[in-house]
C-alpha cells in the first residue's frame, strides 16, 4: 500500500522528508521513501522469507569470507536529484571484519555493505527500477533480486554511479555465480 500525503509534494520538498522521519510505522510494517513517494508495506509472506533463508543460510556456509547479515537496516541512499532514498533492504551482506552493523543508527550511510538481496513481494517495479538505480548510485557492489512473478534471480554488478553496467539473470531453480567477496554459486532451488 502506498500512504497519501494530503497536498501535492515534489521531490525536493523537505516537508516531504521531515513527515517520512517523523513516521510512527506501526509494528510489523516497513515504511520506506522511494524516489519522492513515501510507502508502507505489509509484513512479507512465508514464501518471501523462504528465499531470504535459503539465501543467508548459503552464504554463511559457502562464502570465501564470513559475513554479517541484516534484514531491517535502514539505508539513505542517493537519488537522482530529489529526496535522498530511505529504504530497508530485505537483506544486507557486510564483511564480518568491517563491523558495519555496530551502531545504534536507525538509517545508515550504505558504507561496507557488499551486497543487497531484495525478493519481491506486493511493488515489484521498485525492486526491479527504483532501488536498483538507488543501489547503484549508492555504489553497492552487488544487487541480488529475486523475482517471484519473472521466475527470475538476477545478479546485477558493477555499478555505474547511475546503473549496474553488468546483469547476470537465471531461472529459479538454476545455479547463479555469485562474485567475490562471496566466490560461490548460489542455489535458487525453491526461492519461489
Amino acid at each position: 500500500m502506498t500512504v497519501m500525503v494530503d497536498e501535492p509534494l515534489t521531490q525536493g520538498d523537505s516537508g516531504l522528508l521531515d513527515r517520512f522521519l517523523a513516521l510512527d510505522t506501526p509494528e510489523g510494517l516497513r515504511a520506506e521513501l522511494i524516489d519522492g513517494e513515501i510507502v508502507v508495506s505489509p509484513p512479507p509472506g512465508s514464501r518471501h522469507e523462504r528465499a531470504i533463508a535459503r539465501i543467508i543460510r548459503q552464504v554463511m556456509l559457502h562464502s570465501s569470507t564470513a559475513f554479517d547479515f541484516s534484514g531491517n537496516m535502514g539505508l539513505v541512499l542517493p537519488s537522482d536529484g530529489g529526496l535522498p532514498n530511505y529504504v530497508i533492504p530485505d537483506g544486507t551482506f557486510a564483511p564480518l571484519d568491517l563491523d558495519v552493523y555496530d551502531n545504534d543508527d536507525s538509517w545508515s550511510e550504505p558504507d561496507g555493505i557488499a551486497m543487497v538481496v531484495e525478493v519481491t513481494s506486493s511493488r515489484p517495479r521498485a525492486d526491479r527500477e527504483g532501488k536498483r538505480q538507488a543501489y547503484a548510485r549508492a555504489e553497492i557492489p552487488l544487487y541480488l533480486l529475486v523475482d517471484r512473478d519473472e521466475k527470475r534471480v538476477t545478479l546485477f554488478s558493477r555499478p555505474d554511479g547511475e546503473d549496474y553496467a553488468r546483469t547476470d539473470q537465471v531461472t529459479v531453480g538454476n545455479g547463479l555465480a555469485l562474485p567475490e567477496p562471496f566466490g560461490f554459486e548460489l542455489d535458487t532451488t525453491d526461492f519461489v
